[in-house]
């Protein structure tokens, strides 16, 4: 995926401050996306945590 399709899939849900990173991901689609970045593309799955307003020390501990 690109960033402007994640972005778009993230753009269609409302409240995501009131969901953990998983329901995030899951409402949003990203889910298999962000399982193959993480392993394949680390800098990619910090910018859709980013994305998602996942704070940057819960960023850092999901990527390492």
């Amino acid at each position: 995926m690109t960033e402007q399709e994640i972005i778009k899939a993230i753009s269609k849900v409302e409240g995501l401050g009131g969901m953990t990173v998983n329901e995030r991901l899951y409402v949003c689609g990203l889910m298999d996306e962000f399982d193959k970045v993480l392993i394949l593309d680390k800098e990619k799955a910090k910018k859709i945590l980013e994305l998602l307003l996942v704070d940057k020390p819960s960023i850092e501990k999901i990527v390492k």
